[in-house]
């Protein structure tokens, strides 16, 4: 809409129920000069009519000037209402928006607000309309016009039937009206002019400026009347189904105030008699309780405040229930149950030797924060975050730490929350709220101080409920958690005594902030050996005692043990060997259940008929019997494992297909080792052309699953060189590391799950990049024995170590 358009200045719309009173009723003289020229200035949603009084606000410099104009020389000026369907055309000419029938008005007054805003009142004239617009030179709009009379009624017994019916109408509405007016009412009443009763009717009602444009529009008194009539009719209607639908209200409102009352004064006469006192009684266990749990200051303002409120409260309330249960919660947190510590390193040693095998690492850590905590029982505890792959001991290590510590253990799994609701609990507005899983956990465990642990951190995901990980960081930051503020409580509760754990699988998915907050110590894999005395002493045991056998009806011995660990599992973890252990146990049942002595003594050569033929192949031979094939090693969530290369030619044109469902890290090293291998062929004996019109397709078995990262470079490389000069890769070899295209070997990370890996697959030589020599402590003593570990800084060194002699 152009911005010539002016506003009214009057207070909102009144609902379509009531009628406006922005408009006042001044009866104006019959001698106001009449030109055949008007300054027009445009209306945006202002209809006024003759003999009517009402302010406006000019914002258009041309308006203003205008009406400054207009104003000095005490000429009328015209009001046009524009057309809102002119709204989408903004270089659009004004005049084609604007009606041809509008209002002339004389100003009263003109008053320059501190705003800045020019303020009018306008009192109505006469109705014209117009013949042509003419636009001045200074840009003022102007029109010449042909002013319209008010026809004459006297006498018409039909004119004067109407003018009842409409006095009575709006009379009547104006009764209905939230505040009535009495002198509206008496203006109406003194009204005897038809025109000036439909005019000055429609100017109160609640109308539409396009409604009211067609009462303007309608010059004849009769077709205008029954026009007014016809708006006043819909509005007295709506204004009285409002007054009936307000009493109905009220009358409820009232009903239920009564009933209340009623209700009040049943409860009171009952327990003079004695006969219901359920809800006094609830209130006074309640504070009882609440007194017990000795409450923080805030924590006891909230509360007292929801006993006041329950107590006013009937049994039968819905919201009985909800604040009832609050207040329960908050009577059995342990606001200030401590646990008490009785830490001895000694004992601590023995329990964490005993609950686990191996892991001498992370228990030299425990060990460590537990003689800290002893030494400061008031410092802040750092929290714990065990990585590894599933079935290495992480949770049961939190088992162990809270019976050194002689603390309660509570385990929250987070695998699958996406709710940050879940953490942080649902505000009581909402219907079945409830407190978050790490308030609901500390009511569980009874203190305020116990071994929280936080499982499968990793697996937290973020919907459009929130992110639960940007939730456990207040949880997990001890300069911050002991003002923790769950949503359903309202009020903070003190986290910082508890020991949280977090447990997970791999690092990357969880954010960086939250990883901050952590000390992260690594669990890896166990080696062959570590498997073999923790099956002997911890799960062959467990096992029987779950089947309500005996080591004289049943037991596996070491050779079995270990081909089960070599030929039936391949895994960090031990979770596969507890399976087949307890597969086996379960045979010896069912024969000690059938009043049979039981197969006693379970050697290897037993295994196949039990568990069926071997289930993990050594592929190494038979992969690396053709050239083109090279074993790299490779770190996955579950632990370390073997990678297989491999690269075969066909006649082409230099294209590279790439195939075993890998990430683009390692396409691209894939790039790089091709790459390498055209640059270095003269070095390697390799004819140019042999690759130019060779097509290679290289492929990493296993296709089903995927595979990322740059550190299978140096096995890529090596297979290349295998296949273009066509000399095979060792078998006992497997190789590690990144490349550069300058054939450097770059560092890698599972150093140790890398080593484990092969040593399991029967690998004799691993290459490693010289720059990860440093990790070589992590390996375990009895792999780092068995294994050739050569460390290369170069790809030469690669392809001297791994590829056999020319034929």
């Amino acid at each position: 809409m152009n911005d010539d358009i002016e506003t009214r200045n009057e207070p909102e719309r009144r609902p379509e129920a009531e009628i406006s009173t922005g408009t006042t009723l001044v009866h104006s003289g019959r001698g106001t000069p009449r030109p055949e020229t008007l300054s027009i200035l445009p209306m945006r949603e202002t209809v006024l009519f003759p003999e009517l009084v009402m302010p406006l606000v000019l914002n258009a410099p041309a308006s203003i000037e205008a009406a400054q104009s207009a104003m000095r020389s005490e000429q009328p000026v015209g009001l046009l209402l524009a057309s809102p369907n002119d709204e989408d055309g903004h270089d659009s000419d004004i005049r084609d928006s604007l009606y041809r029938v509008g209002t002339a008005v004389n100003i009263l007054r003109y008053v320059t607000g501190q705003d800045g805003q020019h303020h009018l009142v306008c009192q109505g004239l006469a109705r014209f309309r117009v013949r042509e617009f003419i636009e001045d030179d200074d840009g003022r709009l102007s029109a010449r016009v042909s002013w319209i009379d008010e026809p004459e009624a006297e006498g018409d017994k039909h004119i004067d039937a109407r003018m009842n019916h409409l006095r009575n109408r709006a009379l009547e509405a104006i009764e209905l009206m939230s505040q009535p007016s009495r002198e509206l009412a008496q203006a109406i009443q003194s009204i005897t002019s038809a025109a000036l009763l439909a005019d000055a009717t429609a100017g109160y009602l609640g109308l539409k400026p396009k409604e009211k444009q067609q009462i303007l529009e309608a010059v004849e008194l009769e077709p205008r009347l029954e026009l007014v009539q016809s708006f006043l009719d819909y509005r007295v209607e709506v204004m009285q189904l409002s007054a009936d639908i307000n009493q109905q209200t009220q009358q409820r409102m009232s009903e239920h105030q009564r009933k209340a009352m009623l209700r009040e004064q049943m409860r009171s006469i009952q327990r003079e008699l004695g006969e219901d006192e359920s809800v006094a009684e609830e209130v006074e266990r309640l504070r009882e309780q609440l007194d017990e749990a000795h409450l923080p200051e805030e924590a006891r303002q909230q509360t007292d405040r929801e006993l006041k409120r329950l107590e006013r409260m009937s049994d039968a309330s819905a919201e009985y229930s909800m604040v009832r249960t609050y207040l329960e919660l908050m009577a059995e947190l342990p606001w200030g149950k401590l646990s008490e510590d009785r830490i001895d390193i000694g004992e601590s040693r023995t329990i964490l030797d005993d609950d686990h095998y191996g892991l001498d690492k992370i228990k030299r850590r425990i060990l460590e924060h537990l003689a800290v905590h002893k030494l400061n029982p008031e410092g802040k505890a750092p929290i714990l975050c065990f990585v590894g792959p599933p079935g290495v001991g992480k949770t049961s290590l939190g088992r162990s730490i809270a019976r050194a510590m002689n603390r309660e253990f509570v385990r929250a799994s987070l695998g699958g929350v996406h709710d940050e609701s879940e953490i942080r609990g649902h505000r009581r507005t909402y219907v079945g709220a409830m407190p978050g899983t790490i308030i609901s956990h500390l009511r569980k465990a009874g203190t305020r101080n116990p071994v929280f642990m936080l499982d499968e951190m990793d697996k937290l995901g973020a919907s459009a409920h929130g992110d639960p990980a940007s939730a456990m960081l207040e949880v997990l930051d001890p300069s911050q958690n002991d003002s923790f503020n769950d949503h359903y409580l309202g009020v903070p509760f003190d986290l910082s005594k508890v020991m949280f754990i977090a447990t997970a699988n791999v690092l990357d998915s969880i954010p960086g902030p939250l990883r901050d907050r952590m000390e992260v110590i690594e669990v890896p894999g166990y080696t062959r050996e570590e498997k073999q005395q923790i099956a002997r002493r911890y799960l062959v045991g467990r096992q029987l005692e779950q089947a309500g056998l005996t080591r004289e009806q049943c037991d596996i011995s070491d050779e079995a043990l270990n081909r089960l660990i070599t030929d039936y599992t391949r895994e960090a973890g031990l979770r596969n060997l507890d399976r087949e252990i307890g597969a086996i146990v379960r045979h010896a049942a069912v024969q000690v259940a059938e009043d049979e002595p039981g197969p006693g003594l379970i050697e290897a050569d037993d295994l196949a008929d039990i568990l069926g033929p071997r289930r993990v192949d050594n592929e190494v031979a038979l992969r690396t019997a053709t050239a083109g094939v090279a074993t790299g090693l490779a770190w996955t969530p579950a632990g370390g494992d073997i990678l297989f290369v491999e690269a075969s030619r066909a006649p082409g044109s230099g294209r590279l297909t790439i195939t075993g469902q890998l990430g683009d890290v390692m396409k691209e090293s894939a790039q790089a080792a091709l790459s390498l291998v055209k640059a270095r062929a003269d070095d390697l004996n390799i004819e140019q052309e042999r690759i130019d019109k060779s097509d290679i397709h290289i492929h990493v078995p296993a296709g089903a699953i995927k595979k990322d990262g740059p550190s299978a470079g140096v096995a890529l490389y090596t297979a290349l060189v295998s296949l273009l000069t066509e000399r095979k890769v060792r078998a006992d070899v497997a190789m590690t590391g990144e490349i550069s295209l300058r054939g450097q070997v770059l560092p890698i990370g599972g150093v140790k799950e890398k080593t484990l890996a092969a040593h399991q697959a029967g690998i004799t030589t691993v290459m490693l990049p010289a720059r990860n020599a440093k990790d070589e402590h992590d390996i375990p003593d009895n792999v780092r024995e068995a294994l050739d570990i050569r460390y290369i800084e170069h790809v030469d060194q690669a392809v001297q170590i791994a590829l056999e002699a020319a034929d």
